[in-house]
Protein backbone atom coordinates (compact mmCIF):
# COMPACT_ATOMS: atom_id res chain seq x y z
CA UNK A 1 0.00 0.00 0.00
CA UNK A 2 1.29 3.44 -0.94
CA UNK A 3 0.64 6.13 1.66
CA UNK A 4 -0.54 9.41 0.19
CA UNK A 5 1.09 12.41 1.86
CA UNK A 6 -0.01 16.03 2.13
CA UNK A 7 2.99 18.14 3.15
CA UNK A 8 2.36 21.52 4.78
CA UNK A 9 5.40 23.79 4.73
CA UNK A 10 6.87 22.20 1.62
CA UNK A 11 9.36 25.00 0.94
CA UNK A 12 10.65 25.26 4.50
CA UNK A 13 13.98 24.00 5.81
CA UNK A 14 12.74 20.48 6.58
CA UNK A 15 9.93 20.59 4.02
CA UNK A 16 12.30 20.85 1.07
CA UNK A 17 14.19 17.76 2.23
CA UNK A 18 10.92 15.88 2.75
CA UNK A 19 9.71 16.60 -0.79
CA UNK A 20 12.76 14.82 -2.18
CA UNK A 21 12.65 11.98 0.37
CA UNK A 22 8.96 11.25 -0.17
CA UNK A 23 9.54 11.23 -3.92
CA UNK A 24 12.34 8.68 -3.51
CA UNK A 25 10.35 6.35 -1.23
CA UNK A 26 8.63 3.38 -2.88
CA UNK A 27 5.84 3.22 -0.29
CA UNK A 28 5.06 6.95 -0.12
CA UNK A 29 3.53 9.38 -2.59
CA UNK A 30 3.39 13.17 -2.33
CA UNK A 31 -0.09 14.08 -3.55
CA UNK A 32 -0.44 17.62 -2.18
CA UNK A 33 1.85 20.36 -0.87
CA UNK A 34 1.21 23.67 0.86
CA UNK A 35 3.30 26.85 0.77
CA UNK A 36 1.88 30.34 0.47
CA UNK A 37 5.10 31.68 -1.02
CA UNK A 38 5.19 29.02 -3.76
CA UNK A 39 1.48 28.61 -4.49
CA UNK A 40 0.81 27.57 -8.07
CA UNK A 41 4.32 26.26 -8.68
CA UNK A 42 5.43 22.66 -9.09
CA UNK A 43 6.28 21.32 -5.61
CA UNK A 44 9.47 19.58 -6.75
CA UNK A 45 10.84 22.69 -8.45
CA UNK A 46 9.81 24.94 -5.55
CA UNK A 47 11.77 22.67 -3.20
CA UNK A 48 14.87 22.97 -5.37
CA UNK A 49 14.56 19.63 -7.17
CA UNK A 50 13.10 18.09 -10.29
CA UNK A 51 9.43 18.60 -11.20
CA UNK A 52 7.11 16.06 -9.59
CA UNK A 53 3.74 17.02 -11.02
CA UNK A 54 2.28 18.27 -7.72
CA UNK A 55 1.01 21.86 -7.77
CA UNK A 56 1.59 23.75 -4.51
CA UNK A 57 -1.60 24.91 -2.79
CA UNK A 58 -1.77 28.24 -0.93
CA UNK A 59 -3.63 26.79 2.09
CA UNK A 60 -4.18 23.47 3.80
CA UNK A 61 -7.90 23.78 3.16
CA UNK A 62 -7.22 23.83 -0.59
CA UNK A 63 -4.79 20.91 -0.33
CA UNK A 64 -7.30 18.78 1.59
CA UNK A 65 -9.45 18.68 -1.55
CA UNK A 66 -6.92 16.12 -2.80
CA UNK A 67 -7.45 12.70 -1.14
CA UNK A 68 -4.57 11.68 1.15
CA UNK A 69 -3.81 9.51 4.17
CA UNK A 70 -1.38 11.59 6.24
CA UNK A 71 -0.81 15.31 6.70
CA UNK A 72 2.75 16.26 7.72
CA UNK A 73 3.09 19.75 9.19
CA UNK A 74 6.33 21.73 9.34
CA UNK A 75 5.03 25.30 9.53
CA UNK A 76 4.75 27.89 12.33
CA UNK A 77 3.63 27.70 15.98
CA UNK A 78 0.64 30.02 15.52
CA UNK A 79 -0.98 27.93 12.75
CA UNK A 80 -0.05 24.32 13.49
CA UNK A 81 -2.91 23.56 15.90
CA UNK A 82 -5.47 24.82 13.41
CA UNK A 83 -3.86 22.71 10.70
CA UNK A 84 -3.95 19.59 12.88
CA UNK A 85 -7.61 20.07 13.78
CA UNK A 86 -8.56 20.72 10.14
CA UNK A 87 -6.68 17.64 8.95
CA UNK A 88 -8.33 15.44 11.57
CA UNK A 89 -11.72 16.87 10.66
CA UNK A 90 -11.04 15.83 7.07
CA UNK A 91 -10.23 12.27 8.14
CA UNK A 92 -6.43 12.43 7.89
CA UNK A 93 -3.80 11.15 10.30
CA UNK A 94 -1.32 13.85 11.28
CA UNK A 95 2.43 14.12 11.92
CA UNK A 96 3.43 17.36 13.70
CA UNK A 97 7.01 18.50 13.33
CA UNK A 98 6.30 22.12 14.27
CA UNK A 99 7.25 23.23 17.79
CA UNK A 100 5.51 25.73 20.05
CA UNK A 101 2.41 23.81 21.17
CA UNK A 102 1.56 23.59 24.87
CA UNK A 103 -0.23 21.05 27.02
CA UNK A 104 -3.67 22.63 26.42
CA UNK A 105 -3.10 22.59 22.66
CA UNK A 106 -2.20 18.91 22.74
CA UNK A 107 -5.24 18.11 24.89
CA UNK A 108 -7.49 19.71 22.28
CA UNK A 109 -5.74 17.87 19.45
CA UNK A 110 -5.99 14.56 21.30
CA UNK A 111 -9.72 15.01 21.89
CA UNK A 112 -10.27 15.72 18.19
CA UNK A 113 -8.11 12.73 17.18
CA UNK A 114 -10.09 10.38 19.40
CA UNK A 115 -13.37 11.76 18.09
CA UNK A 116 -12.19 11.32 14.51
CA UNK A 117 -10.71 7.86 15.12
CA UNK A 118 -7.39 9.01 13.68
CA UNK A 119 -3.82 9.17 14.93
CA UNK A 120 -1.54 12.11 15.60
CA UNK A 121 2.18 11.80 16.27
CA UNK A 122 3.90 14.96 17.52
CA UNK A 123 7.58 15.24 18.35
CA UNK A 124 9.72 18.15 19.42
CA UNK A 125 12.50 16.64 17.34
CA UNK A 126 12.38 13.84 14.77
CA UNK A 127 16.13 13.26 14.85
CA UNK A 128 17.12 9.78 16.06
CA UNK A 129 20.03 11.12 18.13
CA UNK A 130 17.85 13.82 19.72
CA UNK A 131 15.41 11.07 20.62
CA UNK A 132 18.25 9.19 22.30
CA UNK A 133 19.03 12.35 24.32
CA UNK A 134 15.50 12.11 25.73
CA UNK A 135 15.79 8.39 26.45
CA UNK A 136 19.14 8.71 28.25
CA UNK A 137 17.99 11.76 30.23
CA UNK A 138 14.90 9.92 31.40
CA UNK A 139 17.07 7.10 32.68
CA UNK A 140 19.37 9.53 34.53
CA UNK A 141 16.41 11.35 36.10
CA UNK A 142 15.42 8.20 37.95
CA UNK A 143 18.67 8.36 39.92
CA UNK A 144 19.74 12.03 40.02
CA UNK A 145 17.09 14.38 41.42
CA UNK A 146 18.49 17.75 40.27
CA UNK A 147 18.18 18.48 36.55
CA UNK A 148 17.84 21.60 34.43
CA UNK A 149 17.72 22.11 30.67
CA UNK A 150 19.60 24.59 28.50
CA UNK A 151 18.11 25.21 25.08
CA UNK A 152 20.15 26.87 22.30
CA UNK A 153 18.87 28.13 18.95
CA UNK A 154 19.50 30.79 16.34
CA UNK A 155 18.66 34.44 16.99
CA UNK A 156 15.71 34.21 14.60
CA UNK A 157 13.89 31.22 16.12
CA UNK A 158 10.38 32.50 16.92
CA UNK A 159 9.44 30.29 19.89
CA UNK A 160 10.97 29.49 23.27
CA UNK A 161 11.79 26.98 24.42
CA UNK A 162 12.42 24.74 21.42
CA UNK A 163 10.13 21.79 20.90
CA UNK A 164 12.99 19.50 21.87
CA UNK A 165 13.55 21.25 25.22
CA UNK A 166 9.85 21.61 25.99
CA UNK A 167 9.06 17.96 25.30
CA UNK A 168 12.11 16.87 27.30
CA UNK A 169 11.19 19.04 30.28
CA UNK A 170 7.56 17.91 30.31
CA UNK A 171 8.62 14.26 30.21
CA UNK A 172 11.32 14.63 32.86
CA UNK A 173 8.89 16.45 35.16
CA UNK A 174 6.75 13.34 35.26
CA UNK A 175 9.51 10.98 36.41
CA UNK A 176 12.18 13.00 38.22
CA UNK A 177 12.83 12.76 41.93
CA UNK A 178 12.36 15.73 44.26
CA UNK A 179 15.22 18.18 43.68
CA UNK A 180 17.35 19.91 46.28
CA UNK A 181 17.55 23.35 44.64
CA UNK A 182 15.95 26.23 46.55
CA UNK A 183 12.47 26.94 45.15
CA UNK A 184 12.31 29.95 42.83
CA UNK A 185 9.61 31.51 45.03
CA UNK A 186 12.12 31.70 47.87
CA UNK A 187 14.82 33.49 45.87
CA UNK A 188 15.74 37.15 46.06
CA UNK A 189 17.34 39.33 43.41
CA UNK A 190 15.82 38.67 39.98
CA UNK A 191 14.14 35.24 40.20
CA UNK A 192 13.31 35.24 36.47
CA UNK A 193 16.98 34.56 35.74
CA UNK A 194 16.41 31.01 37.03
CA UNK A 195 14.52 30.25 33.81
CA UNK A 196 10.99 28.94 33.35
CA UNK A 197 9.46 26.02 35.22
CA UNK A 198 8.09 23.52 32.68
CA UNK A 199 6.04 20.39 33.30
CA UNK A 200 4.38 18.68 36.27
CA UNK A 201 4.28 17.43 38.97
CA UNK A 202 7.97 18.33 39.53
CA UNK A 203 8.74 21.11 37.02
CA UNK A 204 12.12 21.37 35.33
CA UNK A 205 13.82 24.76 34.94
CA UNK A 206 14.49 25.56 31.28
CA UNK A 207 16.88 28.28 30.07
CA UNK A 208 16.70 29.39 26.42
CA UNK A 209 19.54 31.09 24.54
CA UNK A 210 18.82 32.69 21.17
CA UNK A 211 22.06 33.76 19.50
CA UNK A 212 23.85 33.75 16.14
CA UNK A 213 26.00 30.70 15.31
CA UNK A 214 23.60 28.20 16.91
CA UNK A 215 21.29 25.98 14.87
CA UNK A 216 19.61 23.84 17.54
CA UNK A 217 21.19 22.38 20.66
CA UNK A 218 19.71 21.02 23.85
CA UNK A 219 21.38 19.79 27.00
CA UNK A 220 20.12 18.20 30.18
CA UNK A 221 22.37 19.06 33.11
CA UNK A 222 22.23 16.74 36.14
CA UNK A 223 23.90 17.72 39.41
CA UNK A 224 24.80 15.55 42.39
CA UNK A 225 27.23 16.17 45.29
CA UNK A 226 30.73 16.64 43.83
CA UNK A 227 29.77 15.49 40.31
CA UNK A 228 27.76 16.46 37.24
CA UNK A 229 26.36 14.73 34.18
CA UNK A 230 25.58 16.62 30.95
CA UNK A 231 23.69 14.93 28.10
CA UNK A 232 23.66 17.12 25.00
CA UNK A 233 22.45 17.03 21.42
CA UNK A 234 23.73 19.39 18.71
CA UNK A 235 22.07 19.75 15.33
CA UNK A 236 23.98 20.66 12.20
CA UNK A 237 22.91 22.93 9.37
CA UNK A 238 21.22 20.19 7.31
CA UNK A 239 17.62 19.04 7.71
CA UNK A 240 18.62 15.46 6.84
CA UNK A 241 18.57 14.15 10.46
CA UNK A 242 14.84 14.92 10.75
CA UNK A 243 13.73 13.25 7.53
CA UNK A 244 14.04 9.57 8.47
CA UNK A 245 12.19 10.06 11.76
CA UNK A 246 9.40 12.04 10.09
CA UNK A 247 8.85 9.39 7.44
CA UNK A 248 8.88 6.66 10.08
CA UNK A 249 6.18 8.60 11.93
CA UNK A 250 4.10 8.95 8.75
CA UNK A 251 4.25 5.21 8.16
CA UNK A 252 3.24 4.37 11.73
CA UNK A 253 0.65 7.05 12.55
CA UNK A 254 -2.00 5.51 10.29
CA UNK A 255 -2.15 2.60 12.75
CA UNK A 256 -2.77 4.84 15.79
CA UNK A 257 -5.84 6.39 17.35
CA UNK A 258 -5.39 9.48 19.50
CA UNK A 259 -2.25 11.47 20.26
CA UNK A 260 1.26 10.06 20.66
CA UNK A 261 4.04 12.36 21.86
CA UNK A 262 7.67 11.74 20.94
CA UNK A 263 9.52 9.68 18.38
CA UNK A 264 10.87 7.44 21.19
CA UNK A 265 7.53 5.63 21.23
CA UNK A 266 8.42 4.19 17.80
CA UNK A 267 11.99 3.10 18.55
Amino acid sequence: MTLRITLVGSTGWVGRALVAAIGAAEDLSLVAAVSRSAAGRDAGEAAGGAPNGVTVSPTLEAALAVPSDVVIDYTKPHVVKGHALAALGAGRAVVIGTSGLGAEDFSEIEAEALAAGRGVLAAGNFSITATLLKRFALEAARYVPDVEIIDYASASKPDTPSGTARELAETLAGVRLKGTSKPVAELGGIPATRGAAVGAPRPVQVHSLRMPSFVLSCEAVFGAPDERLVIRHDAGSSAAPYVAGTLLAARKVVGFTGLTRGLDSLL
